[in-house]
């Protein structure tokens, strides 16, 4: 039964980000899309080094 609340909770958070991103969220232009794009590689390559380094510990 607890793990129906936890996945109804889940699923409610995630329905409520999805509403309110489509109601309130304004398109990014091309410009920052790029900077971002850019950022995002440098971002997910040190999560990537950091969880390799944290499994050998």
């Amino acid at each position: 039964m607890t793990l129906l609340i936890i996945l109804f909770c889940v699923f409610s958070a995630v329905a409520l980000m999805v509403i309110l991103g489509q109601r309130f969220g304004k398109p990014m232009v091309a410009e920052q899309q790029q900077k971002y794009a850019k950022i995002l590689w440098v971002v997910v390559f040190i999560a990537i080094i950091a969880a390799i380094i944290r499994q050998m510990l």
